[in-house]
């Protein structure tokens, strides 16, 4: 069952999708931007499928309660971000943060405690 869940981006983690795209088109160009942008849509799209149970998601209570993470990779498609998001509501993910592997994660979440936006 396709879009059993809903997932929204909070502001700071629609500004993390851009950057890293920009990054991307800057370091790698802008066909490696496109595909890496795919990548990306790929783990939302996991998201919206399987919710909390997509394979690879693991709980991170060192982070906060009721934080998950999501290594991005996909499909045989190497990444180097993950999807910190948090489930609100039925069947709602609401995804923070979309940080580099190298990114202490707990330090960049407390920028993505706002209300949702609609």
């Amino acid at each position: 069952m396709t879009g059993a869940w809903t997932v929204r981006l909070v502001a700071v983690s629609e500004r993390d999708y851009e950057e890293v795209i920009r990054r991307s088109a800057q370091d790698f160009g802008p066909l490696q931007a496109g595909v890496y942008a795919q990548t990306l849509d790929l783990a939302i799209d996991a998201l919206r499928e399987k919710g909390p149970k997509t394979i690879g998601v693991r709980e991170r209570e060192e982070i906060g309660l009721g934080i998950f993470t999501l290594h991005a990779a996909r499909s045989k498609r190497k990444a180097s971000h993950f999807l910190v998001f948090r489930v609100l509501e039925i069947r709602t993910i609401e995804i923070l943060r979309i940080l580099h592997d190298r990114m202490d994660l707990a330090r960049h979440i407390s920028q993505a405690q706002e209300p949702p936006r609609h």
